[in-house]
């Protein structure tokens, strides 16, 4: 198992143990909720007895006590009323006129919280009987009066329920942003490491090359006074002229370097004129340029190289042997190139996996070339590259997008 599939298994185990995790803290936070309701119903229950036999009291009742257990429901809104709807009691309700905050009987009410309370109890009713609503809601209490004759009881969940039961969602939503903060703030901080480490690296790298540079010229140099081929020299030189432009990429891949106005076409077949000659002529190279050479801003030796990594990318990719075309054109407003290969595609499940630092299919290799690649395309040029399609066993296409200038 390769470093990527273990790092997608630890993902999808953490988010399965977290997802496990979420759906225990509802069951329990639910079940809380359904306990204290039903504390709730019981509590009712009660109120409900006391109050029948209130209804039924004679000279020999307790009174206070029956008094004592229905003035004792302070928090649950209660309504009673008869079969026909009409309100005949009230606690604990809300009412929108503040002016009767102080009056306990529902006949001294405005005319407008009786009608809202009327409604209260309508839009619970939803147009059924009491009577029905008594033996299949337990929000309803069917209370015998006296004989044949009932009164019924409707009842809300007290505001403590009510926040119980928005408790557990609120605070799963207050884990999700906190969750989201400390991601994003691990995703910053690794990138900005990212980005110190690169620049330290690039910058160290041209400073390690630039003495054995020098050293080479010199040599060269001296080559060539002494008598050497001109030809042997004159390939020398190029390739020492090579690690001059490397060392200076390395440079300025080190710090954001100076766009210029450049032409894409243009800067397109510079970066071939190295490659071809060290291709195999069994790689079929075709250039389909747009007819319009767009300008963009560009550090032309940072784009060349990446031109160059994904020529040599698909070169490898094909075995030495294959055709590779390279496509530039426009569309919604981006300037556009495609490198499309004939070799050995790639896997959907590592379309973003081959910009990761330290991936490769390959032997040898560090696996950092399209990371390079991203780094230069999307954090200096303000572009976007993708693998715009790809099949096994068919071949590659590599996308890079560009704003025009």
């Amino acid at each position: 198992m390769g470093i990527y599939e273990r790092q997608r298994t630890g993902k999808l185990i953490f988010l399965a143990i977290s997802i496990l995790a979420i759906i225990l803290f509802l069951l329990v936070s639910n079940s809380l909720v359904k306990e204290l309701a039903q504390q709730e119903r019981e509590r009712m229950d009660i109120w409900a007895s006391a109050t029948q036999r209130l209804a039924k009291a004679n000279v020999d009742s307790d009174f206070e006590f029956l008094l004592a257990i229905i003035s004792q429901n302070n928090s649950i809104p209660v309504l009673v009323s008869d079969s026909a709807y009409n309100i005949l009691d009230f606690r604990n309700f809300s009412l929108p006129d503040k002016n009767d905050a102080d009056k306990a009987a529902f006949e001294e009410l405005s005319q407008q919280n009786r009608e809202y309370l009327t409604e209260r109890l309508k839009e619970a009713g939803k147009g059924k009987s009491l009577r029905q609503l008594s033996e299949t809601d337990p929000h309803f209490i069917k209370v015998e009066i006296y004989y044949n004759a009932y009164q019924y009881i409707y009842y809300e969940d007290s505001i403590l329920l009510r926040r119980l039961s928005m408790y557990p969602y609120i605070q799963l939503g207050v884990m999700i942003i906190l969750a989201l903060i400390i991601y994003l703030a691990v995703i910053y901080t690794k990138k900005a490491e990212q980005n110190r480490v690169w620049a330290g690296l690039s910058k160290e790298t041209a400073h390690q090359l630039g003495t054995p540079i020098s050293s080479l010229m010199a040599w060269n140099e001296y080559l060539a006074s002494t008598g050497a081929e001109k030809e042997v020299t004159d390939e020398m030189n190029k390739d020492i002229k090579r690690l001059s432009v490397i060392a200076d990429r390395f440079s300025k891949i080190g710090s954001r370097p100076e766009l210029q106005l450049e032409y894409l076409n243009q800067v397109v077949e510079q970066s071939l004129q190295y490659m071809r000659s060290r291709i195999s002529g069994k790689v079929k190279i075709s250039l389909n340029l747009s007819e319009d050479d767009h300008g963009v801003l560009l550090s032309a030796p940072l784009f060349e190289w990446v031109m160059e990594n994904l020529t040599k990318n698909a070169v490898d990719a094909m075995g030495g042997e294959g055709s590779l075309t390279i496509t530039t054109g426009t569309e919604k407003g981006k300037v556009w190139i495609d490198v499309a290969d004939t070799g050995k595609g790639i896997a959907r499940k590592n379309f973003k996996n081959v910009f990761s630092p330290g991936y490769t299919t390959k032997k040898r290799g560090w696996g950092l070339g399209l990371t390079l690649v991203q780094r230069i395309i999307e954090d200096y040029h303000g572009g976007k590259i993708y693998v715009k399609d790809s099949e096994l066993g068919k071949g590659t296409t590599f996308r890079i997008e560009l704003p025009p200038a």
